[in-house]
């Protein structure tokens, strides 16, 4: 039975549910995300970069698969964008977890930059294609393999890339674990197991975020573009909120930030996926200006956390950084812009 044709109450009822689950699983993840990059010594950039950006993405994997196959690509691709520029807004809202001091002022990792920077370059070739056009290779969209080799050359530059070679600010302050609370210990095989349980939770809970998102785009009026874009972004990145926060109140700046510049890396990978099952024509040809105006929106505001961070003056205001507050008022126009354009 389709979703459309349930009573709006019972599809608001099982989408808020289903961000509830995706909410304690998240949280939970920060937690074990936190112990296996010690416990494996892989360093917390590539356990943000890749484990926790493709666990804490599941909803936006799920929801491109579901919405894809029921004919609906559009509603995955505006939600795979819109939840990129929200990513970086719960980076300013996890700003205000911090006390008299701002975020991108206690974290000088080169390599949390240097990602920031290369989540800007594949996020304009979401706009590219839009602009330019695109042509199926192989089955799927040039741009979406442009956008795959990307992604793989982020993962091999960033591994690459050794903090102790690169410029490093005197004042940046190291990560480490709240005074009275011992590192949590569990063994590898538990611990992976845990991992795994969140993993489950967030994908099921995904599945039913796509079905009863896009009913209720249909059943409110709102339209499937906006609907994606804002308010189903902000529910698919409740795993990101929720880890972020709770990073941020361990004090591991360097996981909290990687985990969202990481994600919105790994976001914009979907897309490729989306190209391959749609039937019809390069997925990136239809997006439209709403998912185009939602990928520009996360390139402004990715730009001005960098620019916190390589300018890393501690000013605050409500609690939070200059940069940070930039960045909400960003959004907000954006949001103004986006329903305008829907």
């Amino acid at each position: 039975m389709n979703a459309t044709q349930w009573p709006v109450a019972l599809n608001a009822g099982l989408f808020v549910v289903a961000g509830a689950i995706v909410w304690f699983a998240g949280t939970h993840l920060a937690r074990y995300a936190d112990a296996f990059a010690e416990q494996t010594g892989l360093g917390r950039v590539a356990v943000g970069m890749i484990l926790l950006a493709s666990i804490t993405s599941l909803p936006e994997i799920t929801i491109a698969i579901t919405s894809t196959l029921q004919g609906t690509p559009q509603l995955s691709i505006n939600d795979v964008l819109g939840s990129a520029a929200l990513n970086v807004v719960i980076l300013a809202a996890a700003d205000a977890v911090l006390d008299r001091q701002a975020l991108t002022s206690v974290q000088g990792s080169v390599r949390v930059m240097l990602q920031g920077v290369l989540g800007i370059v594949v996020m304009a070739l979401s706009i590219g294609a839009f602009i330019v056009g695109d042509k199926l290779l192989l089955g799927v969209g040039v741009w979406s393999w442009l956008m795959l080799l990307s992604y793989v050359f982020c993962v091999v530059l960033l591994t690459q890339t050794r903090e102790g070679e690169a410029w490093s600010p005197s004042n940046a302050i190291e990560d480490r674990q709240i005074e009275d609370e011992q590192p949590e210990q569990w063994s590898m095989t538990h611990l992976l197991a845990l991992i795994a349980l969140c993993a489950l939770g967030i994908l099921v809970a995904g599945v039913t975020l796509a079905k009863t998102g896009a009913a209720l785009g249909e059943q409110t009026g709102l339209g499937v573009s906006f609907f994606g874009v804002v308010f189903l972004a902000v529910t698919t990145s409740l795993p990101e909120i929720s880890t972020t926060v709770s990073l941020v109140r361990r004090r591991q700046y360097e996981l909290a930030i990687s985990g969202i510049f990481g994600s919105n890396i790994f976001n914009v990978t979907i897309i490729v996926l989306v190209d391959a099952l749609h039937t019809g024509g390069p997925v990136l040809a239809e997006i439209g200006r709403t998912a185009s105006v939602g990928a520009l929106l996360c390139i402004v505001l990715t730009a001005i956390f960098l620019v916190g961070l390589i300018e890393r003056r501690n000013r605050v205001l409500l609690r939070m950084g200059y940069d940070s507050i930039a960045v909400l008022l960003v959004y907000a126009a954006g949001l103004v812009v986006l329903y305008s354009v829907r």
